[in-house]
């Protein structure tokens, strides 16, 4: 049997970790078994759904590299093939038209709940919809006739079995008023006519399960199998939102997340290979199994996530990393692939940057002029001395006849040892001259990888600048 998954984001808004994480258990347990992934975009709620929204999903999915082989299906295409299941449903004696009015509805609902029973249908019109035609609702629905005994048992490959009684189901309304399908009709005919093998959702569709599997049975096909994935909480145990860090898909993308890092993370949110924290896409391809996906709920953690991604960084090889890299290089106006020493600086800053945003806005002195000196840093590290001693490390460097970071390092520790003064003391103003401000690698190594020409114009300008300023 070939298998075959879908993700079925709703376009109310942008594509969210939640999401993301079911769509990436879909994926992999469809690409496992060379089975089939399908896209459905589920828009039939026209007043929230956006186009925007849309994009944002597409977007999302695009940069995750979770490729579909179906699809995008959207369900507002799709409104006269379910029009053509609620018929059916109604000419076979499963689905009925119920003329019961609103008020009728909360009436039977109020005095449920006064007498402690759950709320539901009490199926007048079940039984005796001719007798009420016209009497109350001009434009009726239309309800699923539920199984009134026995038990719809969920094999669930997450939670294990589930069993619910029928009588703990009302006759759910499969068409509106003014004919168009609900939620609960839609999915069960987009699962059948996709030929969905494997339903992989969030537990808060739990309860939906049982009343789509009658709907299914009534239908006449087989049932797919289910597995409801536990929620993602926040780090105060409520379920995940904005307030925790939950922003939209291309938001990781804008911070400088990498999209396998950001896989790498969700997937260890609810499933584990023994202790092995980082795993390559090929490695969740070969050791992912949505049975072994934990029943509990789990907990996001943006310390793990930027660490996480960290470790990806640090394992890229440079030209990869530089290619990952390239449109945060784009969006501050540098053509990275113009510059040879691409990789090599890349490799430099990585240690410290945990993100490729960092990454780039750590290493854009590299690649253009510095226009403008931290201020603060300019109050704290440069003196009256500064001038006097940068000058120094200048003609060392003019007259060395190799430019290597240990004879660079050779260099400034003659300055320091001449004039007896800490090593911070030449260091940093050196640093501010070349970077603009304090921050970057050794100084050594950031003055060998920058040239000897750029180097010394750079320091040969703050001279002038920090006598003025000292």
């Amino acid at each position: 049997m070939e298998i075959v998954t879908r993700f079925p984001p709703s376009p109310t808004g942008y594509l969210h970790i939640g999401g993301a994480r079911t769509a990436l258990y879909s994926w992999l347990h469809a690409r496992q078994s060379d089975g089939r992934f399908v896209l459905r975009i589920e828009d039939t709620d026209r007043e929230r759904s956006t186009d925007e929204s849309i994009q944002a999903i597409l977007d999302g999915m695009d940069w995750l590299g979770l490729d579909y082989d179906d699809g995008p299906h959207y369900q507002t295409r799709r409104l006269s093939r379910y029009q053509e299941v609620i018929q059916q449903l109604l000419d076979s004696g499963d689905a009925y038209h119920c003329f019961c009015s609103k008020e009728r509805l909360d009436e039977m609902r109020e005095g449920q709940r006064a007498k402690g029973l759950k709320p539901k249908y009490d199926g007048r019109c079940r039984h005796d919809a001719k007798a009420l035609e016209g009497g109350q609702e001009s434009d009726p629905v239309v309800r699923f006739k539920n199984p009134e005994t026995g038990a719809v048992v969920i094999k669930d490959l997450i939670k294990g079995s589930i069993s619910v009684a029928n009588e703990e189901l009302d006759d759910l309304v499969i068409a509106r008023p003014d004919g168009m399908p609900t939620y609960n009709l839609c999915v069960v005919v987009d699962d059948m006519d996709m030929g969905i093998t494997h339903v992989i959702r969030g537990d808060d569709h739990i309860n939906n399960t049982p009343r789509q599997m009658n709907i299914l049975s009534a239908l006449g096909v087989d049932l797919p199998a289910y597995a409801h994935v536990p929620m993602i909480l926040g780090e105060d145990g409520k379920r995940l939102s904005k307030r925790h860090g939950a922003v939209g898909v291309m938001q990781y993308r804008d911070d400088g997340y990498l999209p396998d890092a950001l896989l790498n993370y969700l997937v260890r949110l609810g499933w584990s290979h023994g202790d092995q924290e980082l795993f390559s896409r090929e490695e969740l391809l070969k050791y992912f199994r949505i049975e072994d996906v934990n029943r509990s709920a789990s907990t996001f953690n943006p310390e793990k996530l930027l660490w996480v991604n960290h470790e990806h960084m640090k394992a890229m090889e440079p030209a990869t990393l530089v290619d990952a890299a390239v449109w945060h290089y784009d969006q501050q106006g540098i053509n990275i692939a113009e510059h040879s020493n691409a990789g090599d600086v890349v490799t430099l800053i990585r240690e410290r940057a945990s993100t490729l945003k960092e990454l780039v806005d750590q290493s854009l002195f590299f690649f253009r002029e510095i226009e403008t000196y931290d201020e603060a840093a300019i109050k704290k590290h440069i003196r009256e001395a500064s001038s006097g001693l940068l000058k120094q490390v200048q003609q060392g460097l003019e007259a060395l006849s190799d430019w290597a970071a240990e004879d660079i390092h050779h260099i400034v520790q003659g300055v320091v040892d001449k004039n007896d003064v800490g090593f911070g003391k030449v260091a940093q103003p050196i640093r501010i001259a070349v970077t603009g401000s304090t921050q970057s690698p050794s100084i050594d190594q950031t003055l060998a990888l920058m040239g000897r020409e750029q180097a010394v114009q750079r320091i040969a300008a703050a001279i002038t600048v920090f006598s003025e300023v000292s």
